[in-house]
């Protein structure tokens, strides 16, 4: 079956280009009546639930179009493919199939293999867009790297944003390109052997240019959401609705996974009904194609009974999930900070990242102090390792720092190294953040391109949230509204190339081959062993899919340690003598 035409002819949003034109929809169950503009208004058909339907012989690729509501107001297809002036622009109608693809016959690669690297496109290279990424994936190929994570992509209000204020959801921000330009970007990457993941944000629309509740309020429940209305997934015409983004996604750029944003705020009992609608679509895409698909969630609710890495293809579950934990067990011990969530960790971060070594969360129905006492998580620890994907800097832990500021300058340059060392080897999914690879001393601070009052409202609510910083740096806090935040978190490339950066680097890239060499043939089949953490040292151990066993010794203080159990051989690291110099690791395989 061909891929370009999967799953088009029976999907229910955006237009479907025919044999005999394009044939326009819209779910506007709250409208009276709906027109499409073109050069001129036509009335569209109103059919059962709330749908507008109208076929137009002359329209094809190219052509714009808006809805007009009711007479009174002009909006763009809320399943819009592009978006060529913004949000509150016209539609352009895409012809998907009209890409030729050059990496043809690429299937994926499978979940074991994954290393990721989590990358902004408008601040991944100077100009910001999805044809200049290309030129740097060499880079990551020749690092180790082989999955690229994009934040997210649908579009927003504006010339800039992180992308979870997206409102359009499958159409790929024009600030970065057209969608022929993606396609190119996720084609080059699989060339070179690279996955593409996709980050999307199916919790909430972004707070401009969302049209939806104007003609078909049913779309959210009432409640609230930390960043806006709560959208009602109960509704079967809901569900289509942000099935078919994921597919399109998947489907018409070839992506090889998403990775879907903070599921705990999508709003019960719609939650699960959505996950396993979403997850079901992605498995049947996964065995029309023989693709390798992988979906991966973030989710505070520690849900381990979401997860299953082992799936051939998804079938209601998922590959993995982030784990905040580890993240926040390393930051704690790494810089000493304890204020919002990591609180969580203060009282032993060490204890922590051994816990999360050893089975998966660190909270596993434990109460959180961060969360009022609440209990958290499930038991994990019967998951295979690939559940997890670890990671010491992600863009969430830099970038909601009201400096954007990175651990490199704010940790230990040998404790950061020792991070690395553990979280590059262990089996889990590793991912770095760009940059860190080589180090990255640019800031990643957050940055938006709103107006008006939302402006206003978006430095008065960072004021808030960081008034002590603001009383101690005043104007250096980058102003998240101002063109030049963004300018400023621009990779700094040019560091790659100097002493320090080739140093972090060539650590990295050495990791990174031990990783591919020694540990991901016997990844497959992976389970956790114990894992333990005595007085700064930490020791873990892994049975891997070939019956070996994966070691772990690392003294993770500023003073020596005595080292135990010194079976097994060397495959990275320090050679295990009767004490353990500071910040050192050991990896051995028996």
């Amino acid at each position: 079956m061909n891929p370009n035409t999967l799953f088009t002819s029976n999907r229910k949003f955006g237009p479907l280009i025919t044999e005999t034109g394009v044939t326009f929809r819209l779910w506007a169950p709250a409208a009276q009546r709906v027109h499409l503009i073109l050069d001129r208004a036509i009335a569209m058909t109103r059919e059962n639930g709330g749908w507008y339907v109208l076929q137009v012989p002359e329209a094809a690729a190219g052509t714009h179009y808006k809805f007009r509501i009711d007479n009174e107001a002009d909006v763009p297809d809320p399943a819009s493919a592009f978006q060529p002036a913004d949000v509150f622009g016209p539609s352009e109608v895409i012809d998907h199939g009209a890409y030729r693809w050059r990496a043809a016959d690429w299937r994926g690669r499978p979940w074991h293999e994954a290393v990721i690297l989590e990358a902004h496109v408008g601040a991944f290279t100077r100009e910001g867009s999805f044809r200049a990424a290309i030129d740097k994936l060499d880079h990551l190929v020749e690092t180790g790297i082989t999955a690229i994570e994009l934040m997210p992509l649908a579009d927003f209000a504006g010339r800039r944003n992180w992308g979870y204020d997206g409102v359009l959801w499958y159409a790929p921000d024009s600030a970065y390109g057209r969608p022929e330009d993606l396609k190119a970007l996720v084609d080059a990457a699989h060339q070179r052997g690279l996955m593409m993941f996709l980050d999307v944000v199916y919790n909430h629309f972004g707070p401009e240019g969302n049209c939806l509740g104007r003609y078909a309020p049913n779309f959210f429940t009432g409640m609230q959401t930390p960043w806006g209305s709560a959208i009602d997934f109960r509704l079967p015409e809901v569900r289509a609705f942000v099935v078919e983004s994921a597919i399109a996604w998947l489907r018409d750029y070839r992506f090889d996974g998403l990775r879907l944003d903070a599921i705990h705020a999508i709003a019960e009992p719609a939650q699960l009904m959505m996950l396993h609608d979403l997850s079901t679509a992605v498995g049947d895409l996964s065995d029309a194609t023989g693709r390798h698909i992988h979906l991966v969630l973030e989710n505070d609710a520690n849900a381990a009974g979401l997860l299953d890495p082992d799936e051939a293809a998804p079938r209601g579950k998922y590959r993995a999930q982030w784990n905040d934990d580890y993240h926040h067990a390393w930051h704690v011990l790494l810089t000493g900070e304890t204020q919002g969530y990591y609180q969580d960790h203060e009282q032993s971060p060490i204890d922590d990242i051994a816990r999360a070594l050893g089975s998966g969360f660190v909270y596993q129905g434990a109460s959180s102090k961060y969360r009022g006492g609440r209990p958290r998580g499930e038991p994990s620890g019967t998951l295979s390792p690939l559940a997890f994907i670890n990671f010491v800097q992600n863009h969430d832990q830099i970038g909601n720092r009201p400096l954007g500021d990175r651990l490199t300058d704010i940790a230990e340059p040998k404790a950061l190294e020792a991070a690395l060392a553990v979280t590059l080897l262990a089996p889990n999914v590793p991912m770095l953040f760009m940059g860190e690879e080589w180090g990255s001393r640019r800031p990643f601070p957050f940055f938006c391109d709103f107006g008006g009052g939302l402006a206003d409202a978006v430095r008065a609510g960072r004021r808030r949230e960081f008034a002590e910083t603001y009383a101690l740096h005043g104007n250096d806090v980058p102003d998240p509204v101002d063109g030049a935040t963004l300018r400023k978190a621009v990779l700094d490339w040019e560091a790659c190339a100097i002493a320090a950066g080739k140093q972090r680097r060539e650590l990295v890239r050495d990791l990174l081959a031990v990783r591919r060499r020694e540990i991901v043939p016997r990844l497959a089949g992976a389970k956790f062993g114990t894992a333990q953490a005595t007085a700064g040292l930490v020791t873990a151990h892994w049975r891997l899919g070939d019956g070996t066993t994966l070691k772990l010794t690392a003294n993770l203080s500023g003073r020596d340690v005595p080292s135990i159990d010194r079976a097994g051989t060397l495959i990275w690291g320090h050679d295990l003598t009767e004490n353990l110099p500071p910040w050192t690791v050991s990896w051995r395989i028996e």
